[in-house]
């Protein structure tokens, strides 16, 4: 039985926690109300399809868009492939304590913290310049796959590890090799995690502005191929409130049409990724 000061804590915590949670959801539905009443406001389908006009104040985001998409589309192209395989050499191939294991978490927690400006300044010195890339999509998208990998390595890590040992042992015991177990078993056990990591990557590569101004550029036109310079959407955000007299209104729009984009982005993954783990679960 609980004493009077006992019971007295545990009601003052339970109210500070939903105090805490209540704020923290009053602060997301304030953010996001005051983007949907300003951005849904004048939105129209000819917004979606033309191109800006008179520096974005008028006219639409259809070559933004363009721009965008093809930028995710790289991202995600280079940085789930290497994502993945290195969280799979982490955690099937190489010992948790080892040196070489060690040395890579230790770079990828300091890549986790690297503002994206000097990822923006190294993408602008090894893509750009170094390879020969200037200005493009190309060159943007493969500088937020350097920024999305240490998340999507962090997270798929810690899915895989999360899978009972169980699992790999029963395997072993009946013969089955590690490729086989790791793509029959492991990874759709895993696959909760798997679709975190993406999302949280790709959330983080769809909002970066910073390291896309000095990769991608500016340039608001329809890009005809991945080495055309293009402006994505949160580049255009940024423009438009900061650098554009009477272009808050278009921003509101283009921040409305970008969450709605996050939106359907994150459920298309965790789709795709429900139907081919789970497709390979049932083989």
């Amino acid at each position: 039985m609980l004493r009077p000061a006992d019971n007295w804590i545990e009601k003052t915590a339970n109210l500070f926690f939903w105090f805490v949670a209540s704020l923290v959801l009053a602060i997301f539905i304030l953010i996001i109300g005051d983007i949907v009443l300003q951005g849904y406001h004048g939105l129209s389908w000819e917004f979606l399809t033309s191109e800006p006009a008179s520096s974005g104040r008028e006219g639409g985001i259809s070559s933004i868009l363009a721009s965008t998409v093809l930028i995710l589309m790289i991202c995600m192209a280079a940085a789930i492939p290497l994502g993945l395989g290195t969280a799979i050499l982490l955690t099937e191939f190489t010992a948790k304590d080892g040196f070489f294991s060690k040395a890579i978490h230790y770079s990828l927690d300091v890549l986790t913290g690297v503002p994206s400006i000097i990822f923006g300044l190294f993408g602008n010195a090894f893509f750009c310049k170094t390879l020969g890339l200037g200005f493009s999509l190309l060159s943007g998208g493969l500088t937020l796959a350097c920024m999305a990998l240490p998340i999507i390595i962090r997270m798929t890590e810690i899915a895989l590890r999360a899978v009972p040992d169980v699992h790999r042992f029963a395997g072993s015991a009946l013969a089955i090799s590690k490729t086989t177990l790791l793509w029959q078993l492991i990874l759709p056990a895993a696959r909760p995690g798997l679709v975190i990591g993406l999302v949280l990557g790709i959330g983080r590569a769809i909002a970066e502005t910073a390291a896309l101004i000095f990769t991608s550029g500016y340039v608001d036109r329809m890009p005809s191929s991945l080495m055309d310079s293009g402006r994505s959407l949160s580049v255009h955000i940024f423009d438009l409130s900061m650098n554009v007299p009477g272009g808050d209104q278009n921003a509101y729009r283009a921040t409305f049409i970008m969450l709605i984009l996050i939106l359907l982005i994150n459920a298309l993954t965790s789709i795709l990724t429900d139907f081919w783990l789970g497709k390979r679960l049932l083989q």
